[in-house]
This record gives structure tokens, sequence and C-alpha cells, in this order.
């Protein structure tokens, strides 16, 4: 079987506040795959293709759901369960626009918790002619140019922000092993009723599950940076009350207890747009 190579750019300047990164995702081999992912609490622009021309991914289940007839190009929402994708017998491009959580209000203007679960097709979002385009283009370099484009142009059109949820996320993710609500609702002065009713709003869950989704995607860097020899280490580093709770976590967000994961480090991969496994 083949290995996925993966490559992470950083956003342009004019999209720094809004996209996280854009990871592009290559197989060249002529095998199905079967990829874990774990959720990242962060929504995304997808656009993946085989080598002959159509959708990359034949299906994508979570615990709840399975779906079928991937196109091309959708958007994703935040997520907050682990799926699988399962990729059809020949070498495929992905391109992964990552976003940021509050992204599909500051980018689209909309509400993130009045959005079905799963993806949107280009037509859902005014992507058609973008789906077109990238399909015509030969280069990795033009798909990319051609969703940056894409998401500026939503950007000037759309012009809204809750600079609060924003503040409160980049709150998180700097205290991630020692965060609380309470310590966001002190820090920002906002009642915690305000705070989970706007924060659902712009991300799309509540504080505290987007907490327990950032933790273990922590945790699963520190586990693949090979900086801890034991999973009790990472635990204490990141505040878990027991290993118990710890365990809890990983599997409820990765399919697979701490130690399952060490076993399957090399088929393991993290980086900024999240985790994910073989």
């Amino acid at each position: 079987m083949g290995t996925v190579d993966f490559m992470v750019l950083p956003p342009p300047p004019t999209l720094i506040h809004d996209v996280e990164c854009v990871r592009v995702a290559s197989y060249g081999g002529f095998e199905s795959l079967e990829v874990k992912v774990c959720p990242k609490g962060f929504p995304g622009l997808v656009y993946q293709v085989a080598v002959d021309g159509t959708p990359a991914i034949e299906s994508i289940s979570t615990r709840t759901a399975t779906v079928a007839d991937i196109p091309s190009l959708f958007l994703h929402g935040q997520g907050c369960e682990p799926s699988i994708m399962r990729f059809n017998s020949m070498p495929y491009t992905s391109i992964q626009v990552v976003l940021k959580p509050h992204a599909l209000y500051s980018l689209f203007g909309w509400y993130a918790d009045s959005l079905p679960h799963g993806f949107l097709c280009s037509d859902q979002f005014d992507a058609a002619a973008l789906e077109l385009e990238l399909n015509s283009v030969p280069t990795l370099e033009e798909r990319i140019s051609l969703l940056h484009a894409f998401l500026i142009d939503k950007k000037e059109k759309t012009n809204q922000r809750d600079e609060l949820i924003e503040h409160s996320l980049e709150f998180i993710h700097e205290r991630i092993s020692c965060i609380s609500v309470k310590d966001i609702v002190a820090a920002f002065h906002i009642s915690e009723r305000q705070l989970q009713k706007r924060f659902a709003r712009i991300v799309g869950m509540p504080p505290q599950l987007y907490i327990r989704i950032v933790r273990v995607n922590e945790a699963l860097s520190y586990m693949n940076s090979g900086q801890y020899e034991r999973l009790v280490d990472i635990a204490y580093a990141l505040n878990y009350f027991d290993q118990s709770h710890f365990i809890r976590d990983m599997k409820a967000f990765s399919w697979l207890s701490p130690r399952s994961i060490m076993m399957k480090v090399s088929e393991f991969h993290s980086d900024e747009a999240g985790a994910s496994y073989l």
C-alpha cells in the first residue's frame, strides 16, 4: 500500500484571520484507503479529485451516519465526531482549506449552529462556478489560488465578525492545558449564558465541547511528537482529572484508546489541520 504525503501551507495575509492553513494530501497507490479522522473543531473547504478526474472520496462515515456520492468540492462544518473517509482505489490529490472555528460567520455570514450536519455541495454555497474552474485547471498552484480568491471575495462581501468569540477562541488555544468556561467568563466579563449562546451560534458547538476537542488534539500532537514516553505524562501535562478521563476523551474523538494510537504511530499523522491515521 502506498503512503499518503502531506504538505501544509500558510494562508495568504488577507485570509490569516479566517484560515488556519491549507493542507494538501497526495496518494500514489492503487489500493483503496480508509482514513480515520479525528475532529479538530474547524470547518473546511475541500477539493478532492482522483487521477481520472472523478471525486476521490467514496464515502464518509461517523458513528451516526454514512454519506456517499461525495462531490469534488464541498464545505464541511466543525464536526465533533470522529469520521472514516473511504477513498477509491487510485491515486488522488485533496486540497483542504482549514478554516478558523469562527469562519463560517466571518466569511459566509452564517450562524454555524443553523447549518445542517455533514457537508454542503458547491451549489449550496455559491461555488458551482468555482468547482468547474477547479476541474479545468491543471496545476495544484492554480487550484489553491482559485480557492483563496473565492474566500477573499466572500470575506469582502460578508464583512462580519464577532470579536469577543474570536478572542475567546484564541484564549482557549493559548491556555488549553488549564482552561475552563468559568475562566473565559471571568476574562471577558460576560455572563455564562451569553457566552454559551454566542459561542454555539458562531462556532457551532458549546464551549465545553470545543475545549474537549482542542485538548484531545493537543494530546494527539504530543503523542506524535515523541516527547513523552508515558501516557500518564501526557494526561498530567494537559491537566486531565485522571487517566481514565483522558482515555474516555481519546476514545470519544479518535475511535481508539491512547495506547492503541501509540502502537499505530507509524500510520498516524498530526499537523495544524488535525490528526488522522490509516
